[in-house]
């Protein structure tokens, strides 16, 4: 009897496993197909107005490797590592720092003496022909500046920016040495000038990447459909080329291709016989794509700026390295920042609110999960952005940045309490002020009697 009891119980709890086992599984199974089409919804359609950075990232994400994978797939399509820079791409910027007041020059072009630059390279140029064989202009005295590179020319090829300051010129100190010396010594030496430059953020404004929008008409070469198709295109900073089937499907749904166009050939093309017709020879695979504007000019615009995307030049401005460096620290180990705590960021794909620990330093907004966090998700650089409050949907304070154009994007912010969000926007302005488009600060420099010389 004992023995049978045991047998009828060893086969209730085998039943019982089974059912147990097979729920799980079914469970698991559900789960991954939830994901899958997590996966694709996420494929489909990217944030339409919210930020660049974990757009997609939830409470309950977080913690799934498979969700944050599929979050960081999207950043491929984004900037630098999560981070929201469209509009610091889009023009120079100089940092000025404090010095706000109108009677001071900003600190990109003063000539009070400033701290040892963050970062020195050797730059060598080969002597052109004409009046100005090196392509570049320099100005003032202790330091000496560079404040104008001619463009497609040796000196840009080199590495050469604006707003670098010379240290030594063939192989002797400048630093300490009168402007008119200096260009002396460059003018005696050699016919490859070699100069030690160093560049800061206040004095390394970064040269705009390309850009380019609009639509044009593609050659077709499918087999089954062929012609001309109207698409609109999007040439981004990162040098690689977007169409899409109509103007509002940008920053809402995938594009429709994506094709890298450094290294690849473009030129005007004859051969099919119809006017504004350019092409593009990718470096990866046999594709030739052909294209056709409306107008000689608006082609001219497009070969420009593709030009510059063909052959870009790698080199980071100061400011990137900066902040990237930042994104590996933990929140407080920052130093001196102009504002910390919580705020909302608005999903507007999902209308919901993305909590998010932040801290603002010089112009950016760093974005951690928590306190505890590191590295950072990403940041928004906020030059030329401009800050208000304003009343969205049931809240009635949410703190507003919008960009100078509309192809840029805008972002909404919330902190815990009006107060809080007050207390944002009075730093998120005064953060933002710290920055100056370059020509307005060469503007309003130019007034006062310079020495320069064109080299």
């Amino acid at each position: 009897d004992l023995k049978s009891e045991m047998e009828k119980t060893r086969k209730l709890s085998l039943k019982k496993d089974t059912r147990a086992s097979d729920s799980s599984q079914e469970d698991a199974i559900d789960q991954w197909a939830r994901r899958r089409k997590q996966f694709k919804d996420s494929k489909k359609c990217s944030s339409t107005g919210g930020s660049s950075i974990n757009s997609t990232i939830t409470e309950g994400s977080i913690n799934s490797e498979d969700a944050r994978s599929v979050d960081l797939g999207l950043y491929s399509e984004n900037e630098d590592r999560g981070f929201y820079t469209e509009n610091f791409h889009s023009a120079s910027w100089v940092f000025r720092g404090d010095d706000v007041s109108p009677d001071n020059s900003p600190r990109c072009l003063s000539k009070r003496p400033r701290p040892v630059a963050i970062r020195e390279r050797t730059v060598k140029i080969a002597k052109g022909t004409g009046n100005y064989p090196w392509g570049f202009r320099i100005q003032f005295s202790k330091p000496i500046l560079v404040t104008e590179v001619d463009t497609r020319n040796a000196a840009e090829e080199a590495g050469l920016q604006v707003g670098d300051i010379l240290i030594a010129v063939n192989g002797t100190d400048v630093t300490s040495m009168p402007h008119s010396e200096a260009a002396t010594l460059a003018r005696k030496g050699p016919d490859i000038l070699t100069m030690i430059v160093g560049s800061d953020i206040s004095r390394y404004p970064n040269t705009p990447k390309p850009t380019c929008r609009g639509y044009l008409h593609k050659r077709t070469q499918s087999a089954i459909l062929k012609g001309w198709r109207k698409r609109w295109f999007v040439l981004k900073h990162n040098g690689y080329l977007y169409y899409y089937k109509h103007k509002k499907d940008e920053g809402k749904c995938r594009p429709l291709e994506v094709t890298k166009l450094e290294g690849a050939e473009i030129g005007v093309d004859t051969s099919l016989g119809k006017p504004f017709v350019f092409k593009c020879i990718p470096q990866a695979g046999n594709r030739i794509f052909y294209f056709c504007a409306t107008s000689n000019q608006e082609m001219k615009r497009w070969l420009e700026a593709m030009d510059k995307a063909v052959h870009p030049i790698h080199q980071n401005h100061v400011w990137v390295d900066v902040t990237l460096h930042n994104t590996t620290l933990p929140p407080l180990a920052i130093k001196n920042p102009e504002c910390l705590g919580l705020l909302h960021q608005l999903d507007r794909s999902k209308d919901v609110w993305i909590q998010h620990y932040c801290i603002l330093k010089d112009g950016c907004l760093y974005f951690y999960a928590t306190l505890r966090s590191t590295p950072a998700q990403g940041g928004l650089y906020l030059q030329g952005y401009t800050v208000s409050e304003q009343s969205l949907g049931s809240k009635r304070s949410v703190i507003e940045l919008k960009p100078p154009s509309e192809e840029f994007k805008t972002f909404y912010l919330c902190a815990e309490n009006v107060n809080e969000n007050k207390r944002w926007i009075t730093a998120l302005k005064a953060s933002i002020n710290k920055w100056l488009p370059l020509h307005q600060a060469i503007q309003d420099f130019m007034n006062r009697p310079l020495e320069e010389t064109r080299m």
